[in-house]
């Protein structure tokens, strides 16, 4: 089955999504990312270097979407995936929402906003990683057309002219009997189902092949 191509509509609809989930990713990463580095720095030891921060931010961030990309080649491929994917995916994914919380306000309100960026972030990571993949192209090939029969079997054995000689002159003088006429070609042939041509070459043969006169009763022989 082959894979029809996309129309004009879904190729613009598949470039706006794009655009969209770049621009929300980026967004939602950079603030994620943000609040894990500050969180990050705020707990670090003296004169540890602004890239701990944004360090720590990447892997907690980026963690799930390489793993969660991982999952999606073993599924495409059909292997196992085992639970250790997933739970890598949860240990960063908790990391990344513990630093936005720690660095909200002490409420309900700022720590739902808070963990906004990181949460969005984790949505379409999982968005992306789940699309589904499409089934390979694959030509359709023409059916075999069936071999005839006769193909499968032993040849079939024609009787040659020769062979149909005796029964052409059964069948010769029967007519002369019945009709007191000498057969036809057209009349041989159709009694005998054989092409005309066949009955043609059959009536020169018996009409030139000589014929051994029969014997002679006792009483009809001469005294």
């Amino acid at each position: 089955m082959t894979r029809t191509r996309p129309t004009a509509g879904e190729r613009l609809e598949g470039v706006a999504q794009v655009l969209i989930l770049l621009a929300i990713g980026g967004m939602a990463a950079a603030a994620s990312f943000t609040h894990v580095h500050d969180w990050t720095m705020a707990n670090a030891p003296d004169g540890t270097g602004d890239w701990f921060g944004w360090a720590n931010a990447v892997v907690s961030d980026l963690v799930p979407l390489g793993v969660g990309l991982e999952v999606r080649r073993r599924r495409r491929h059909n292997l196992r995936i085992g639970a250790y994917p997933i739970l890598v995916i949860l240990a960063a994914a908790s990391l990344s929402i513990a630093g936005q919380l720690a660095m909200a306000r002490p409420s309900i309100t700022g720590w739902l906003l808070a963990a906004v960026p990181a949460l969005g972030f984790l949505a379409l990571t999982k968005l992306v990683i789940s699309r589904p993949t499409p089934p390979p192209t694959v030509a359709v090939q023409p059916a075999a057309a069936p071999m005839p029969v006769q193909a499968t079997l032993h040849p079939v054995t024609t009787p040659t002219p020769e062979d149909l000689i005796p029964g052409a002159r059964i069948v010769a003088d029967a007519y002369h009997k019945a009709t007191g006429q000498p057969i036809t070609h057209d009349a041989l042939a159709e009694r005998l189902r054989v092409p005309l041509h066949i009955a043609e070459r059959l009536l020169d043969t018996i009409h030139t092949e000589p014929r051994i006169p029969a014997r002679l009763s006792t009483a009809e022989a001469p005294a």
